[in-house]
């Protein structure tokens, strides 16, 4: 096939590399990055701008369009796609809202009875501070829109929650909620409007430094798969067949009955707290750098998956094999993320870290200049390892980190250690 993939990030680069595996597919990116460009062929087209794929696709054959990001699927793109007969692998404007609005995607589930936490909407200073006071400490507060995984706080500060609220309110309404306690799992669901296909669990973190402090960020790292759901649910299938059941066909049809069906990749920020399973959000698309770990893992073809969503026939294809190996992938990311990234940065020793067995290297944010490699973002790079098991892959993604020669680069050392 001919397939479109639009996006610039470490997950356009994973499912690129998923896609380049299979063989035989000709492989275009817009607007790419300089690892991307290694693996496909760059093309020059706006992917906020759906008429322009639309005109492109037409134009060059392309039989399926896969949508990255958030920004083009909030954008529409995929609906200018769906409408002129362009199979694409994303839900269009109306869909993509449970991403780009909290506040949508808690009325969803509510009308779909999908557990979930208390929340309020709250559009001035005074609803906030009424709404923190009476779910208590520590507190969560949500930018309503698209914040790059950065719109979040959770702290016990008070002070800072208000402040947090202050800065997103002039933009709109901010949602509170109450705070729940637990292991967090990230876990994917294909869907055709119809019909949903689980992919395997992983566990992604956020925050900035070792041992889950500093600032909320896009990811730092992430994992697959996770043993220790067998300590609740006995394995992951069934943990998997609960959370199909209870939270991804109830939003899929409740979406599907408001003339708004979700097609592409339903993502579901899941907690674990004592009284059970509760969804703390929805992304519209793969999560990142979740997809950095379970594309590696996945056996059944992603080309034959993403276009059986994409054309409404989903419910031919049987539930996604995944190898026994396990994936570990760590973010290389620049000197004052995220807060400030200082970009521009020579970033070399990537061949020798992509030489390490069982180790390739997703780019998140890097261009060619001068013939060699230049940050030109917070997260530049994704380390991702496979092994055996966890030893073997988080000393490899490890390895590969050492390899990475980036002036003032981060990263957590404490990536998956908790399984080791």
């Amino acid at each position: 096939m001919k397939i479109l993939v639009l996006g610039s990030g470490a997950r356009e680069h994973a499912i690129i590399l998923a896609l380049r595996s299979e063989g035989g597919h000709e492989l275009l990116a817009a607007p790419g990055n300089a690892g991307i460009a290694r693996d496909a062929e760059i093309v020059d087209v706006d992917m906020l701008d759906g008429a322009a794929v639309t005109s492109f696709a037409n134009a060059h054959g392309v039989n399926l369009v896969v949508v990255g990001p958030e920004a083009p699927l909030v954008a529409g793109v995929a609906d200018v796609l769906r409408a002129h007969g362009i199979p694409v692998f994303g839900p269009g404007r109306a869909a993509a809202a449970l991403e780009g609005s909290k506040a949508f995607a808690k009325r969803i589930m509510e009308e779909a009875g999908v557990p979930t936490g208390r929340a309020t909407n709250a559009a001035t200073l005074d609803e906030v501070a009424a709404a923190l006071d009476a779910f208590g400490a520590p507190h969560v507060v949500k930018a309503d829109g698209l914040a790059a995984g950065k719109g979040v706080i959770v702290t016990p500060d008070r002070q800072a929650a208000l402040d947090h609220a202050a800065e997103y309110l002039p933009t709109g309404p901010v949602l509170v909620e109450e705070f729940l306690s637990g292991p967090e799992v990230s876990l994917f669901f294909l869907s055709d409007g119809d019909t949903v296909r689980a992919l395997s669990p992983a566990q992604d973190f956020k925050r900035a430094l070792d041992g889950d402090a500093g600032p909320n960020t896009g990811g730092m790292g992430a994992y697959s798969p996770l043993p220790w759901l067998a300590e609740r649910f006995g394995d992951e299938a069934a943990f998997v067949a609960q959370v199909t059941d209870e939270v991804a066909l109830p939003v899929v049809r409740q979406l599907d009955s408001e003339g708004t069906p979700f097609i592409g990749l339903l993502y579901a920020g899941l907690i674990l707290t004592d009284a059970g399973v509760r969804v703390i959000e929805f992304n519209a698309r793969f999560g990142d750098p979740e997809t950095q770990v379970v594309l590696p893992r996945l056996e059944t073809p992603l080309s034959r998956l993403l276009l059986a969503a994409a054309t409404g026939t989903l419910e031919d294809e049987g539930a996604p094999r995944f190898s026994s190996d396990v994936a570990v992938t760590v973010v290389v990311a620049s000197e004052g993320y995220p807060e400030a990234p200082v970009t521009g940065r020579i970033v070399d020793g990537v061949d020798d870290a992509d030489a390490i067995d069982g180790v390739h290297v997703a780019h998140a944010a890097t261009k060619e200049a001068d013939g060699g490699l230049v940050a030109t973002g917070g997260r530049v790079l994704n380390v991702v390892a496979t092994g055996a098991d966890f030893a073997e892959a988080r000393d490899r993604a490890y390895r590969g980190v050492a390899a990475i020669r980036l002036e003032g680069s981060q990263h957590r050392t404490d990536i998956a250690a908790r399984v080791v």
